[in-house]
């Protein structure tokens, strides 16, 4: 046989082999820890070995159990930062698109994955009310709020020919910290980055914001670019979109909503998000509230020539010749991508496998969890809250201990996994549920183990 090649007998073994480490990891979820004991050092020593000259051949699959014991797993207890749950069907979408290996970069590249693409576009659009917006998948929401902000740069501040000129973006103070990493790739620059004050309830103060704007008119600054957030990544505020909008639409900004963490809740709680269709640009990632594996981020966007001014640039090699507007039609004219994998197969197939009802009633489960377990922190004597829960994000801290120490024993002890957070100068603790597999006896064991790691300082 040539080199590489596998008989068909041995690549079936070996699809049974994947698969059934695959069936044996998801049905172990329950019985691992929220998050692995190990360090550097071991997975180091573990992983990092010489490249062989001659092939381990089958023998390699079993390292996958040494993986998952070093792996941070899926399971319904963690509730660090806002990560999503990996839903199986998606899981194995994503191995069937590995399979056909499609570069999604064009119709005429790969007509049925271009085809799916849009379709599942079409219905995440729909589904957090802006039917009608287009755009794309690509890697998660950073990706996605720097071609947005690219967008807003060509399309008030022109640069792809002569350059960048100094322009003023807004953000709310509790903006993702994408948002200054994009500016400054962008050649925008951080210090013309304006941080808006918040509120009580931690979103963006508009008076503060139409201050800041007419400020810097005043100045001969030139702003160019509002971004709202809906679900600020460390306590899912939601800054008020329809005023924001409203301030964009007079000062003739772009308006961009960076909805990576909660744009998505707007299946389950449309309420919440009134004046998302308002926007030019919108960031979602369905691997957090869609539950989908890593990767699977999205842009839409209301305007599709301006997607083109800001990333159009081709060369005769993909020029393509069909008269057809379908066929004719490629990602990478609208997108900073040129290979694209196929990211929607596992949407398209998870969506359709559970339906819309399933990934609604997922999402409200997880709001519930979230107003679960702020209730109980405020009847507890030991704990407090340290800010809104209008999402599924919950800060809170221990009244009288360490909470940095409580942290770090929680993690320690090995039942729950929380991160942290910073709120108007205190250290937190955070739970964030993005989980489909979360249960109510998991919620409560985020306070018992709380006061139990709080206990054990004192020994």
């Amino acid at each position: 046989m040539r080199e590489l090649e596998i008989s068909n007998q041995d690549l079936s073994d070996l699809a049974d082999d994947a698969l059934s480490l695959a069936k044996g990891y998801w049905t172990s979820l329950e019985d691992r820890p929220a998050y692995p004991s190990t360090s550097a050092r071991q997975t180091k020593e573990l992983f990092s070995r010489p490249w062989p000259e001659d092939g381990r051949g089958r023998d390699v699959f079993q390292d996958f159990k040494l993986v998952t014991e070093h792996a941070r797993p899926s399971t319904g207890r963690f509730f660090g930062y806002v990560v999503g749950s990996g839903e199986p069907v998606a899981a194995l979408g994503e191995l069937l698109a590995a399979v056909l290996n499609q570069n999604v970069t064009s119709w005429r590249s790969a007509p049925a994955a271009t085809s799916i693409e849009r379709a599942v576009i079409g219905w995440l659009a729909q589904a957090v009310g802006c039917a009608g917006f287009t755009g794309s998948l690509c890697g998660g929401g950073s990706t996605a709020n720097l071609m947005a902000l690219a967008m807003a740069r060509e399309a008030k501040l022109p640069a792809n020919e002569t350059g960048a000129r100094p322009g003023v973006i807004y953000a709310s103070e509790q903006v993702h910290m994408s948002i200054p990493k994009a500016v400054a790739l962008l050649g925008i620059g951080r210090k013309n980055l304006r941080l808006i004050p918040v509120d009580d309830e931690l979103r963006m103060r508009t008076g503060a914001l139409e201050a800041a704007i007419a400020d810097d008119r005043r100045s001969g600054h030139t702003p160019i670019a509002i971004v709202a957030t809906v679900g600020a990544v460390a306590t899912g505020a939601i800054d008020p979109l329809v005023d924001i909008a409203d301030i964009a639409r007079r000062e003739a900004l772009w308006l961009h909503v960076d909805g990576a963490y909660g744009g998505l809740a707007a299946l389950a709680v449309p309420e919440k998000f009134q004046g998302l269709s308002l926007a030019d640009s919108l960031s979602l990632d369905a691997h957090k509230w869609l539950y989908q594996p890593l990767d699977c981020g999205c842009l839409l966007y209301r305007d599709q020539s301006i997607a083109q001014a800001a990333f159009s640039h081709s060369g005769d090699y993909v020029k393509i010749f069909s008269q057809d507007p379908e066929e004719a039609f490629a990602f990478f004219e609208e997108s900073i991508e040129l290979s694209r994998r196929f990211r929607a197969l596992k949407l398209w197939m998870s969506l359709q496998y559970h339906g819309r009802r399933a990934f609604r009633d997922a999402i409200a489960r997880d709001l519930r969890h979230a107003q679960m377990l702020a209730g109980m922190i405020s009847s507890h004597p030991e704990m407090e809250l340290l800010a809104p829960v209008p999402l599924s994000a919950v800060c809170f801290r221990h009244r009288s201990k360490d909470n940095q120490a409580i942290l770090r024993r929680v993690i320690a002890r090995g039942r729950v996994y929380l991160s942290n957070a910073t709120i108007n100068g205190q250290f937190a603790l955070r739970a964030c549920f993005v989980n489909h597999r979360t249960t109510t006896d998991d919620v409560r064991a985020i306070v018992s183990e709380v006061i139990a790691a709080a206990d054990e300082l004192n020994r």
